[in-house]
């Protein structure tokens, strides 16, 4: 599915983009729904990766992916929704966005995608899209020891301005190109330790640990949350769809 350049559309908060300055750069390439704020929204699309049956409880989170230019980030979202890989894939004009679900349990997790581009000029517009974010992949390519330090920058800003039970995970990829490795695994392994993170080297190419990455994120979200009096603050963490739809059912039977 090709990329549409819109001059204006709903951003990851909510709001509407009218200002040429960031409009004009943002795309976005959808595989299932558009984005939406509403926390009725269904889950189709794309099969599940891990084949699962429907379960009973769908949780919904934002997941921005960080990183350098031409590290792959793109290819991952691809191999994770669509399962494919592209082996020219187009570089990213300021965010792509895409949905997956996975399920654990008795729960569906529903992941809203960010795919935000690598390059220095959209550096900028990356506050749009992880702020309020649940979860964040910072990948880096293992052959290039730039793009690393590259992503360790990508951890402190999310660390100092991202919401702080934000869940981030270190993504090593192009593991298939292990003859050519610059970042020793040790390293990217002793960093991640060091900072929290979950860490998996990963090959779009392959599909080596693509899925196993979104799981174990998956699996270290909230998928319960106390109730709250504020909207703002429901909508920061994970949104339980199954709970929601059950409440509209009530309130319309009581009308």
């Amino acid at each position: 599915m090709g990329c549409a350049v819109l001059p204006a559309l709903r951003l990851p908060g909510g709001t509407n983009a009218s200002a040429p300055s960031v409009g004009a750069f943002l795309a976005v390439r959808s595989a299932g729904q558009e984005p939406s704020s509403s926390p009725a929204m269904t889950s189709r699309g794309a099969a599940r990766p891990n084949g699962q049956s429907q379960a009973s409880k769908i949780c919904q989170f934002k997941l921005v992916l960080l990183g350098e230019s031409a590290v792959g980030k793109s290819s991952l979202v691809l191999r994770f929704v669509k399962g494919q890989f592209h082996e020219y894939q187009e570089s990213t004009i300021g965010a792509a966005f895409l949905t997956q679900s996975v399920c654990l349990d008795d729960t569906t997790v529903k992941f809203e995608i960010w795919d935000t581009a690598g390059q220095e000029r959209y550096h900028s517009l990356a506050p749009m899209y992880y702020r309020g974010a649940q979860a964040a992949i910072v990948v880096y390519d293992i052959t290039n020891q730039e793009t690393f330090a590259r992503a360790k920058t990508w951890v402190k800003e999310l660390q100092r301005q991202a919401s702080p039970s934000i869940v981030i995970a270190l993504a090593g990829n192009k593991a298939d190109l292990a003859s050519k490795r610059m970042v020793e695994y040790e390293e990217a392994q002793a960093y991640a330790d060091d900072n929290s993170l979950l860490f998996m080297e990963t090959s779009a190419k392959t599909a080596m640990n693509v899925n196993d990455l979104f799981l174990a994120i998956a699996k270290k979200l909230p998928k319960s949350e106390p109730q709250s009096t504020s909207g703002a603050a429901g909508r920061s963490r994970g949104v339980d769809l199954h709970e929601q739809t059950q409440q509209n059912k009530s309130q319309c039977c009581s009308n």
